[in-house]
């Protein structure tokens, strides 16, 4: 397995440690996994991630938000009357899934529909991060504080 090393975007990246984390943690996971999952991006600042979790009830599945890290489990209760198999293809299994989310995604809504769970995210900018248009005056303008004081008077 070949490594890479991301020290040099801890030398020349002021600001951007967890993005370098972020691509630290992402070679080292492997891809795939149990359960297989989809990510959706609905519209410019809407997201779905659907999970086949067949099998899992509402009860059996977590779902949490901490620090930017969405974190979905699940924990399947163990019946003692399973009954003898000749084959098991159907994972009955725990697993855990984590999503690092962007600054400003939140998750809206979470659904289990058919075997598939829905997690709804949408990315909610602040208004005073938002892009703007600033205004260009020409050099014979005063400035809009003095203009705004001369009105006063």
């Amino acid at each position: 397995m070949t490594t890479l090393d991301f020290s040099p975007l801890f030398r020349s990246m002021i600001g951007f440690e967890r993005l370098a984390n972020a691509l630290e943690t992402a070679y080292r996971t492997e891809p795939g996994g149990y359960p297989p999952y989809n990510v959706e991006l609905l519209d410019e600042n809407r997201y779905r991630i659907t999970l086949a979790v067949a099998g899992f009830t509402e009860a059996e599945l977590n779902i949490e938000v901490k620090e930017n890290l969405l974190t979905i489990a699940g924990q399947r209760q163990t019946t003692e009357s399973e009954g003898n198999f000749l084959y098991r293809g159907i994972a009955n299994r725990a697993f855990e899934r984590r999503f690092q989310l962007a600054d400003y995604v939140k998750v809206v809504e979470a659904r289990l529909e058919n075997g598939l769970l829905h997690i709804d995210l949408v990315r909610e900018v602040p208004e005073a991060m938002r892009p703007r248009r600033i205004e260009i005056r020409s050099a014979g303008t005063a400035p809009a504080i003095e203009h705004e004081a001369a009105k006063a008077a």
